[in-house]
């Protein structure tokens, strides 16, 4: 090799090989994302990043195509190193000390270049990884949020499991994943050609049962990895299945530890802790199986890995060792011999090794479009006809139960501003269904609703949500923290009585484990009055009140919010005094609308 004139070669060989490249991946994912359904789900989360008429433009693009430079430019830096090995052994073999001193100088520029290659290859790959991560995230929680799918979703058929899980970690995997795999493959292949060449050139013919083999070498490789490469595929597929159920098994049995952190009092009424051990007993002994299933096949699939990896350190120099000892040729070209077989062996190997890797690439895959399809299958449930108004229209609504038993039928009803509707039944009747038909929030429903949309509109239900904050950040929800004054936020704490928390607006704590559920009813009161809706649905906002507070809130929101429409559902008769309308729910579809006794 004349090294005086390789550089340009190499760069020239880079910016060709990296042509062909483009071309090639451009080609293969087309059939990829035609043919597959693996490679159609891939598109479908990466095309509107990647694509220049995505929101983030020709960057990612960019980045992709100078990672995939520079991943070019690492493989034949390494055609270099072994070019250099050989010169370093060969001067050795010869007691050429120049020329060893020559070969040394070219090692220290090589690995220089490699290390400042290998260096900026990682941080452009991170970069990558990371905003394609913010992206996706914002993407797919965007569209898990969107038209309400995140709620919508349990009323599916195929409603999908542990949506947060998904979110949380698929997302944090699915970016690093398909950089870490992307770059292997078209390592691989470049590689595989590269040193395909150079073991072409160092092969000679071999003689086996009176046949000779032309380059028996190259032969030897390819027939060799293919083989081990078929069979190790049989032994490591069923784990992409076990990738799968394991992320599901996992997510359940942290669900079940979630749910009972946050029911932790009830559990300790009931003293249900044995109930509660068996059910995570339950849920644990599944990830355990699994995880065992795992460790079985994965000793099968990786100990035949490992060996058909460690017999291919010696059979290169098993060939080469005769023609060497018969002086054909030098120890350098029996270590070059060596590293051409074993990047040939490792790139052929490629797929074979990151099997598993595959495989649970492919569940993350299965996930992140499930959970897509799940967003899509929920918004495509019916509702009710939701228009704008000023006050509360219902024309022909009916409400029905998932079975498609009528809960309200045809109902027709008008509360205009300023006035305000009790609604009443029997427990079962469906009230509370009612009031999520009025929400948009109940697919089993038909009929038009004219009310007040977004913020003229505010539900409280019977424990209003208190999100993660401070107890300002719960007193605007949902508007932001900053909407709401000190003045304004200690003025409504001290009218819902709740003036010992007056000094207390911008702590950050656990506030729905520490308010107790009478003081997050007052709170959804607070809220109310600093939101002033025009219509206010009350879901049983009293339940936890004593008769005496609940007359105080009451008259507090008819005085603070007189052209407002207020819908409540109850069963005290003491609501009766604040309500100018009722609505008593019959059962079997049956209602009627009366005025409220006084």
């Amino acid at each position: 090799m004349d090294w005086s004139t390789e550089w340009f070669t190499s760069f020239v060989w880079i910016v060709g090989v990296f042509a062909a490249t483009v071309v090639g991946c451009g080609v293969v994912a087309a059939l990829l994302t035609r043919f597959t359904v693996w490679g159609r789900q891939f598109r479908r989360l990466a095309y509107p990043y990647f694509s220049p008429r995505g929101g983030a433009g020709w960057r990612p693009l960019l980045g992709v195509l100078l990672l995939l430079l520079l991943t070019i430019a690492g493989v034949r830096l390494n055609v270099l190193l072994s070019y250099q090995s050989n010169g370093l052994y060969t001067a050795l073999q010869q007691l050429d000390a120049a020329s060893f001193a020559r070969f040394l100088v070219i090692f220290a520029v090589l690995a220089t270049i490699y290390v400042v290659q290998s260096l900026l290859a990682f941080y452009v790959q991170q970069a990558i990884v990371i905003r394609w991560r913010v992206w996706l995230n914002d993407d797919i929680v965007g569209d898990w949020l969107g038209d309400r799918a995140y709620h919508r979703g349990r009323f599916t058929r195929s409603a999908v499991d542990n949506p947060d899980q998904r979110i949380q970690e698929d997302i944090a995997s699915f970016p690093m994943d398909s950089a870490t795999l992307g770059v292997g493959a078209v390592g691989s292949l470049v590689s595989l050609v590269s040193f395909t060449l150079i073991l072409w050139q160092l092969s000679a013919p071999v003689t086996i049962l009176g046949a000779e083999i032309p380059r028996a070498m190259t032969f030897a490789a390819y027939v060799y990895v293919i083989v081990a490469s078929v069979i190790a595929f049989r032994v490591g597929r069923p784990l992409i299945r076990l990738s799968f159920l394991q992320e599901r098994f996992n997510a359940s049995f942290r669900y079940a530890l979630v749910r009972l952190r946050d029911n932790s009092e009830n559990v300790a009424f009931h003293r249900g802790e044995d109930v509660e051990r068996s059910t995570l007993s339950s849920r644990f002994r599944a990830v355990i199986d699994n995880a065992w299933a795992i460790v079985f096949r994965s000793l099968k699939f990786q100990g035949f890995n490992l060996a058909v990896s460690q017999a291919a350190v010696v059979v290169p120099v098993i060939i080469q060792a005769p023609r060497f000892f018969a002086g054909q040729i030098t120890l350098g070209d029996v270590q070059q011999t060596a590293t051409a077989f074993q990047q040939v062996h490792d790139s052929l190997s490629f797929f074979r090794n990151a099997y598993d890797q595959f495989a649970s690439y492919r569940a993350t895959l299965d996930r992140l479009t499930g959970l897509l399809d799940a967003d899509a299958e929920a918004r495509a449930l019916p509702s009710v006809q939701l228009e704008g108004g000023a006050g509360l229209e219902v024309r022909d609504l009916t409400v029905r139960l998932p079975d498609d038993r009528t809960l309200v039928d045809e109902l027709d009803l008008t509360v205009t501003a300023g006035h305000a509707l009790l609604v009443t039944g029997a427990s079962g009747s469906g009230k509370t269904t009612l009031l999520r038909s009025l929400a948009d929030l109940w697919p089993y429903a038909d009929g038009i609703v004219r009310r007040p949309l977004g913020d003229g509109a505010l539900f409280l239900s019977q424990q209003p949500y208190v999100p993660l904050g401070s107890l300002r950040t719960a007193l605007a929800y949902p508007q932001p923290a900053g909407r709401i004054g000190d003045e304004e936020a200690v003025r409504v704490l001290r009218q819902v009585q709740l003036p010992h928390l007056a000094d207390r607006l911008d702590d950050e704590i656990d506030w729905a484990r520490r308010l107790s559920p009478g003081e997050q009813q007052r709170l959804g009161f607070a809220r109310v009055l600093i939101m002033r809706p025009r219509v206010v649905f009350l879901d049983e906002a009293t339940s936890a009140l004593d008769e005496g507070l609940e007359h105080t809130l009451y008259t507090l929101l008819r005085d603070e919010l007189p052209d407002s429409v207020i819908v409540s559902v109850g069963h005290r008769s003491t609501l009766a005094r604040f309500h100018d309308e009722r609505l008593e729910l019959l059962g079997g579809g049956r209602w009627q609308a009366t005025a409220p006794h006084r």
